[in-house]
């Protein structure tokens, strides 16, 4: 399982999102801190989900970050965070 689809997994079962979006940027960054050769270490993510509703936007990413404490620790290095609630989401 890449870790792309993985991101993915672990999203959808914490969050039941709406709308879920999972770009692999880490051609982008080749070069630079964290990149690997193969790939799969900077990411795009958009998430649009209930339960983010009533939280800061800094609680929404630790919400993210928690999902995926161990993708972070093996491989990913980055990840651009777009966390919405169903009705931001216009």
């Amino acid at each position: 399982m890449t870790y792309a689809e993985r991101i993915r997994r672990n999203l959808a079962d914490g969050l039941a999102p709406q709308r879920l979006e999972v770009v692999d940027d880490s051609g982008r960054h080749a070069g630079h801190a964290g990149a690997r050769p193969e790939g799969e270490t900077h990411f795009s993510v958009t998430v649009v989900s209930s339960a983010f509703e009533g939280k800061s936007r800094v609680e929404r990413q630790r919400m993210v970050y928690a999902l995926l404490k161990d993708e972070m620790a093996e491989r990913v290095h980055a990840l651009a965070l777009s966390t919405l609630t169903p009705q931001e989401d216009r």
